[in-house]
């Protein structure tokens, strides 16, 4: 606290109760973030997706960075938009969205369900699209590891129910 040596005590006490208070209310918008986004965020189940995807009544957002679908895959029917390019990407016209991620660009009354590894990121890219009108966005909460997992369960089943490997 070196400051506090070189100043005096009115001038310091100005300085860090302006910090402190400034620092609660960050935190206190984290928690109405966060909340708000318990509040809105619906969540898919694997099965719930599954459907979806068959129906093709959602467009499936992959928020995970480029490297790591190549490295450990994706979500067959799924386009990749990585979180810190959300929020760009829903804004842009609909000719540069087709462009860059070979899809129809969504309409804020479209579905869309949100997925990354483990449903940290893929909830953040909801609420970023909700906050940008995008009211049916959901959450894929369990991701890309639990969907591999039931992929991975569902095949060992069916090689065991048909006898093949």
């Amino acid at each position: 606290m070196v400051l506090q040596r070189l100043l005096p005590w009115s001038t310091c006490r100005t300085i860090f109760g302006s910090a402190e208070a400034a620092l609660w209310g960050l935190k206190s918008i984290k928690r109405s973030c966060h909340n708000f986004c318990t509040a809105i965020c619906q969540d898919v189940t694997y099965m719930e997706l599954k459907n979806l995807l068959k129906s093709k009544k959602i467009m499936l957002i992959d928020v995970r960075e480029p490297w790591e679908i190549h490295e450990y895959g994706k979500i067959p029917g799924s386009i990749n938009i990585p979180l810190d390019d959300v929020g760009e990407a829903l804004q842009m016209n609909p000719k540069d969205f087709k462009e860059k991620y070979k899809e129809v660009k969504p309409s804020k009354s479209d579905n869309l369900v949100f997925s990354c590894l483990a449903g940290v990121r893929s909830k953040k890219a909801v609420v970023t699209a909700i906050s940008l009108g995008f009211n049916s966005a959901q959450h894929y909460a369990g991701g890309w590891k639990e969907w591999a997992t039931y992929e991975l369960s569902e095949k060992k089943q069916g090689n065991v129910k048909t006898g093949t490997d």
